[in-house]
């Protein structure tokens, strides 16, 4: 980033900002990846000043600064704070002053990013803020130029909660403004897919309905939802991760290949993917979605006693294109599961019975694995011969990690997107359709459970969710991998 700029991070003391903006704005900056000068002001409502701040977050960071302490010191001093409630102007108004005190310093109109890391809904009414103060309109010097807003997912709470947010966007600014964050599009392994697909000509030609027997994408987290009850509860799984990183996921084996390696044709390819997934019919939703919530769940914080928000969802889809007519889709997601993952597995069809029946193959044959966290990185299942005087086959693990081949730990997705965000390159954020159809779908399903009050098994923490979950896969003669 060879400009300055400033990033006003709304709800700076919050969990997000904590974890994940903070710790890779300074990762970049220790990799001098960022204009010497760059001022980040926290807005928040918590009393505390500049000094204050600096040390609320080295103290509740998930990120442990001490082992950096130089650079901490460096980095911290272009940290500010601004308190203020979201719903009044004061602090607001504090803030163009502190916003033109740096255009002063600078000299020239500073780029303003205005980062909402809050709960989706207060986005409403600090976009309100930001009109009525004429925020929004930047230092005065062409506002589309010099000013973004960012928004992290979820984006609304449904389809139509998600198309009000969009209005209001638009109204404000324009969409090369707008940045829609989902830090899922910024990991390695899934821009990755793009390269992997369409520049090896061994994958392309297989990669359809007459070899592809199945798709499974797994997304886990080994811990519950912590100190994000008041959050969480009311939302679910479905909306939190469903709606963004699953269906994103989706996208990148789904989508054909973009016209040209540019932004529209990428979000174009993107679009419609997620469009030619087929809506799962409220009156069919038991049958093809599991949903699930763990044991303890509701003696969670700010958890009501009495909750049947889900912590755990499967559903099996299918997608609605030549190269993928038929094909089933199977997506599981959970919380207090086995392990850590993110991981999709291309299943292909099992044709070693043709030749080898009489010796036995493999219950599974060849499966490309796309793992998404943690130990980046490809692998390929394949059918090999056992050594010995007889013929017996088994599968072998072909893989590789970004680790391992490149000698390097890969960055966090949220640093990927940040200097995206800075340099204005839209690439890897949802544009206002595909996030429409992906509500779409997600909403089908809402409606499913309110209709047809589906089911909410309860499953034991550690595990792979309830037992209907493996179920919904087993009933077509196909096993979780």
């Amino acid at each position: 980033m060879n400009s300055p700029f400033v990033m006003v991070i709304f709800g700076a003391t919050g969990d997000l900002s904590l974890s994940k903006l903070i710790p890779s704005l300074f990762s970049l900056f220790q990799k001098k990846k960022l204009n010497s000068q760059f001022f980040i002001i926290g807005f928040s409502r918590r009393n505390l000043d500049d000094s204050l701040f600096r040390d609320f977050i080295q103290a509740e960071s998930h990120f442990n600064y001490s082992n950096n302490r130089s650079d901490w010191e460096e980095f911290s001093k272009h940290m500010y704070y601004q308190k203020g409630m979201f719903n009044e102007e004061e602090g607001y108004r504090a803030l163009i002053d502190r916003l033109n005190e740096f255009d002063k310093k600078i000299g020239a109109c500073v780029t303003r990013i205005f980062y909402f890391a809050t709960p989706p809904d207060a986005y409403t009414t600090i976009l309100e803020k930001l009109t009525t103060t004429k925020l929004s309109d930047g230092c005065g010097q062409g506002s589309s130029k010099w000013t973004r807003i960012v928004v992290e997912k979820p984006f609304g709470k449904d389809v139509e909660t998600a198309r009000t947010l969009d209005k209001k966007l638009s109204q404000i600014f324009e969409e090369k403004q707008i940045f829609r964050a989902d830090h899922y599009l910024g990991k390695e392994t899934v821009q990755n897919m793009i390269a992997f697909r369409f520049a090896n000509g061994i994958f392309e030609p297989v990669w359809n309905k007459q070899y592809i027997d199945h798709v499974q994408i797994t997304w886990g987290e080994k811990r519950g939802i912590g100190k994000r009850g008041t959050f969480f509860d009311g939302l679910g799984l479905l909306r939190d991760v469903g709606q963004n990183h699953l269906m994103q996921l989706l996208a990148t084996v789904a989508m054909e290949q973009p016209t040209h390696f540019s932004k529209e044709a990428i979000r174009d390819a993107r679009f419609r993917a997620i469009d030619a997934v087929q809506c799962i019919k409220p009156e069919e939703t038991n049958a093809v979605v599991v949903r699930g919530q763990y044991k303890g769940y509701k003696s969670e914080p700010h958890v009501s006693s009495s909750s049947r928000t889900e912590t755990f969802v499967a559903l099996k889809l299918f997608v609605r294109t030549s190269r993928f007519e038929g094909v089933p889709f199977y997506i599981r997601a959970g919380k207090m599961i086995k392990e850590d993952i993110a991981e999709i597995s291309i299943v292909f069809h099992q044709t070693c019975h043709l030749l080898f029946k009489e010796y036995g193959c493999p219950e599974i044959g060849n499966v490309l694995k796309i793992r998404i966290q943690p130990n980046e990185g490809i692998g390929m299942r394949v059918i090999a011969k056992k050594p010995g005087k007889t013929l017996a086959l088994g599968t072998v693990d072909m893989k590789f990690t970004y680790q391992e081949e490149f000698g390097e730990k890969l960055s966090d997705g949220y640093e990927k997107l940040l200097l995206d965000i800075l340099l204005g390159d839209q690439m890897l954020f949802n544009r206002s359709d595909e996030l429409e159809s992906s509500w779409e779908f997600i909403t089908e399903i809402l409606k499913g459970w309110e209709i047809e009050n589906g089911e909410l098994y309860e499953y034991e923490p550690g595990t792979w969710g309830p037992t209907q979950a493996l179920e919904l896969i087993e009933k077509d003669g196909r096993k979780w991998l």
